[in-house]
């Protein structure tokens, strides 16, 4: 088999194609049976998205004084009355059990004293549960099941690879509602290659990329959402847009995530004056649910004007800092900013999309045999606002039932149907890039000017309008030119950004992550947002 970096023929069949290499996408491969031929393509690094950078750790019952009501309870609480208790419990209840897996796949977490499995506690959370590895749990996650991947015989691991579009019965012009695979952009030689598979899963991440200032690696551009969207899928709660309250502010620091768990281990957030301020808006203080958080800074910032606030754990014990926040310690210190002694100072940044592609609790889609898994998919989990360390729980507990389902039903199904090859011959270089990189920069601007923390219907109509504009012309330069990197991730942008957008001015209240001044209160019955293509272009906003 092709091992990562491995050139991979101009058209291949595979039983199982993954779209993406975070813990959701390597997931399910590792827990599908190695009988079956599966292929796992990424942009870059298989190692390298956003599950690398996840800091804080994962949420699961696994103390005595905890329990499975306490984690449902919180996290209904958190996500504002959208939850869908089904999925809520069927996370919860998958929790241990997935843990127990990644131990058994050798993730190694942090143990105190007495040996046992450190806990710490983060927003939202009324138990100690989220266990970690230090302050890297997501490198430790990404970088254990690689290697386990890498290790397999019957996976075929593909980086620098981007999925161009699904491949659908539709769009063969056959009968029946099925996906059999996907065209993928080779960034080597800049060719589009073929892959047909019998089941196709979209693990590619969210879309925060869509925002100027994010925590999320440069590949989170919203593509299986858009591709799915194109084919046929139904999207639902896209303008839930999580903002993690804590990027560390640094004009050389390129958005660095400061964990939550800071703030769950004692620290406290300042304004430049030094004096503290969550208290004045939740009585929780800094342990507040993240959209609280994030609009009270985004609040003081703006009422004073500031381009940053701080948060200062530097009242704790020095190895204390150190021992539990080495990442955290290491990287502020090459900025000259020894948090054992000075705040850290800090900014909001688009962190997760709470919205998706609609699925079911065996991850499967709207489209036959195409199942999506972790920040791609709307399972009902995370409501109006997610709640801390449970979206890589998320992606555990969905990979594993995607895989589950999967070897359930191979063997009813048959291989995929001829598909053409990708055709270029109507299309030439482009000489006029300078679009892309332009459209891209007012695209990330407009949006976290006008679809931000804090909104208004005038703000989002300007929005509109704007991304109205970018669509056509993005479309009528993906139709005469040669496809590349930059023209998918913009292309795929845009349409998140639109049905952000859409959602966002559909819903006529502030609930969760969706704030917006024209309609501060709740509705009375909580509703998700869900667009359909087929009418999607004819909703009234």
């Amino acid at each position: 088999m092709a091992r990562d970096n491995d050139p991979m023929p101009q058209s291949h069949e595979y039983d199982v194609l993954i779209i993406g290499s975070g813990a959701a996408g390597l997931t399910v491969a590792l827990n599908l049976p190695e009988h079956l031929n599966v292929c796992v393509v990424s942009k870059a690094d298989i190692s390298s998205g956003a599950t690398l950078w996840a800091q804080g750790g994962i949420a699961a019952v696994l103390d005595d004084n905890d329990s499975l009501e306490n984690h449902i309870q919180d996290t209904l609480n958190a996500g504002g009355g959208l939850c869908h208790e089904d999925a809520v419990r069927f996370t919860v209840e998958h929790g241990k059990e997935s843990i127990n897996w990644l131990i058994d796949s050798g993730v190694d977490f942090t143990r105190d004293e007495d040996a046992q499995y450190h806990l710490t506690r983060e927003g939202g959370h009324s138990h100690r549960r989220i266990i970690h590895a230090a302050d890297a749990t997501g490198h430790a996650v990404s970088t254990t099941l690689a290697s386990q991947a890498q290790a397999r015989p019957n996976i075929t691991l593909i980086s620098g690879r981007v999925a161009v579009d699904l491949i659908t019965n539709r769009k063969l012009s056959l009968p029946g509602n099925r996906c059999v695979g996907a065209y993928v952009l080779n960034l080597e030689d800049n060719h589009v290659e073929l892959v047909r598979a019998r089941f196709t899963v979209i693990a590619t991440g969210g879309a925060s990329k869509a925002y100027r200032y994010t925590t999320n690696p440069d590949g989170a551009s919203g593509d299986g959402i858009a591709m799915a969207w194109r084919a046929g899928c139904r999207v639902a709660n896209m303008e839930f847009n999580q903002f993690h309250p804590t990027c560390l502010y640094h004009p050389h620091a390129k958005s660095f995530l400061i964990t939550e768990a800071v703030r769950g281990e004692g620290g406290v957030l300042k304004l430049p004056d030094g004096s503290r301020f969550m208290d004045r808006f939740d009585k929780r203080g800094e342990l507040a649910p993240r959209d609280i958080v994030a609009r009270a800074i985004d609040h003081e910032m703006k009422r004073l004007g500031a381009d940053h606030l701080y948060l200062d754990i530097s009242d704790k014990p020095a190895d204390f800092v150190r021992h539990h926040f080495p990442t955290i310690y290491e990287k502020c210190l090459e900025f000259g900013i020894d948090i054992t002694e000075q705040p850290i100072p800090v900014v909001p940044a688009a962190h997760y999309t709470c919205g998706g592609i609609v699925s079911d609790k065996r991850a499967r889609t709207d489209i036959n045999q195409l199942y999506v898994v972790g920040e791609a998919a709307f399972t009902g989990l995370h409501g109006a606002n997610r709640m801390a360390s449970n979206s890589l729980l998320e992606c555990l507990v969905y990979g594993r039932a995607a895989a589950e389902d999967i070897a359930r039903r191979e063997a009813q199904i048959p291989p995929p149907p001829p598909v053409p090859d990708w055709d270029e011959s109507q299309v030439r270089d482009s000489d006029e890039d300078v679009v892309i990189s332009h459209n891209w920069d007012e695209l990330r601007h407009f949006m976290w000017d006008y679809v931000g923390i804090v909104r208004t219907t005038k703000r989002l109509q300007r929005a509109k309008h704007r991304v109205d504009l970018l669509s056509r012309e993005i479309g009528e330069f993906y139709s005469n030119y040669r496809v590349t990197n930059d023209l998918l991730e913009l292309r795929n942008l845009v349409t998140v950004s639109d049905l952000i957008i859409c959602s966002a001015l559909q819903r006529k209240e502030s609930r969760g992550l969706h704030y917006t001044l024209d309609y501060p209160g709740l509705l009375n019955e909580p509703r998700d947002t869900v667009l359909f293509p087929t009418t999607y272009r004819t909703l009234s906003p």
